[in-house]
């Protein structure tokens, strides 16, 4: 196992620079999951770790060696590609041998490799078979396999569910899960599926335009994201956004005025703001509530989807371009065109700048809510 240290580090393509200001610590066992939106660089930063791609500035350390100029084969890291890259015509034992054969490992050590990585994976009974005669998933568990067996200081993971169907993607999360229980070695994984990020990582990166947005646990990320791209990124519906201005500011928050006419208390620190500054108020759908009579907010509601014991309910709002997603127990089934009057609690609420910033959370409000009309 090794840590991983990465600073000030660049990519440029002849004058193009791609990454930039990457700076970031991956202790020593821990799961890593790079998340972000195509082409935000989280490949990129992925195969400048492995040596498939060279380091234009900055440095990379795996444990206590230098690795700007250390070919890919000798950094001590192993690969796994969203395609699984196996051999057709050799057996799922010899798919996984093939890379200790090479190294010139003996017989006894490349079977024990093979057996152990195989267990693991409990794909040992299947040695005997053809890719071909595979699933999906059991042929990513050979290609994780074949990994497992060199033995890494640090397993690197460029997209491995994405061949995958939506019911077989959430089985092998699980896997993974497990799989980093058993090892405790450094993983570093690189997805798009923010739910993927969520539920594998001890901490996430989230990556957007060549440079890091915020690093953190899955929930630091989800309750207290750095900026509007984080809040919408990561959560699932994404966070609600409608546009609002200061209307006060006091100890127990920021109280805001939203286009549609309503006000709302956000507890954060306003002490940076001032009165009639434009800011985005932000929501999560779980958070916003149904509020009769009192509703800071007022929505048309437009369509219900129903996921067994809870649905979501979709609406426009004044001052929300993308409109508001709320979630609400299966028995709420407003009709058609209805008016629904929705607020928060002000302790759930979240506001940014102009520019994007998220304004730091009070530790605690006087009161849960303040929505008045």
């Amino acid at each position: 196992m090794a840590a991983v240290s990465i600073r000030n580090l660049a990519k440029r393509y002849e004058s193009q620079e791609v990454m930039r200001d990457i700076n970031l610590e991956i202790e020593d066992g821990e799961f890593v999951v790079f998340v972000g939106p195509s082409g935000c660089g989280k490949s990129t930063l992925l195969r400048m770790i492995a040596g498939l791609e060279e380091i234009s500035d900055g440095e990379l350390d795996i444990g206590a060696r230098r690795m700007n100029h250390i070919p890919a084969a000798k950094r001590g890291v192993a690969m796994v590609f969203q395609s699984y890259a196996l051999y057709p015509h050799m057996s799922l034992y010899d798919n996984m041998a093939f890379g200790l054969k090479i190294a010139g490992k003996s017989k006894a050590e490349i079977d024990s490799a093979v057996q152990h990585a195989a267990r693991i994976l409990h794909i040992d009974h299947l040695l005997d078979r053809k890719p071909r005669a595979l699933s999906g998933g059991q042929r990513q568990r050979v290609a994780i396999g074949r990994a497992i067996t060199r033995q890494p200081s640090v397993f690197l993971f460029d997209e491995p569910l994405s061949n995958l169907d939506a019911a077989l993607r959430v089985k092998m999360r699980l896997e993974f899960a497990r799989l980093h229980q058993d090892l405790k070695t450094t993983m570093i994984y690189v997805t798009h599926d923010q739910i993927e990020a969520m539920t594998l990582a001890d901490k996430i990166v989230v990556l957007s335009e060549g440079r890091i947005e915020q690093v953190g646990s899955p929930q630091q990320l989800y309750h207290h994201p750095a900026n509007r791209f984080v809040a919408g990124f990561i959560g699932s519906p994404k966070m609600n956004f409608i546009d609002a201005s200061v209307s006060a500011i006091g100890a127990d928050g920021v109280l805001v005025q939203l286009a549609g006419g309503g006000q709302q208390l956000v507890s954060v620190d306003g002490s940076l703001l001032a009165v009639g500054a434009p800011v985005t108020l932000g929501v999560r759908p779980e958070h916003l509530l149904q509020v009769e009579g009192q509703g800071a907010l007022r929505a048309q509601f437009a369509a219900r989807e129903l996921l067994g014991d809870f649905s979501y309910l979709y609406a426009s709002c004044e001052g929300a371009d993308d409109g508001l997603i709320l979630r609400v127990p299966d028995s709420v089934d407003p009709a058609h065109g209805s008016v629904l009057e929705l607020g928060a609690p002000a302790n759930r609420c979240h506001l940014f700048t102009a520019d994007g910033l998220a304004l730091p959370r009070l530790p605690q409000v006087s009161s849960p809510a303040h929505v008045t009309q």
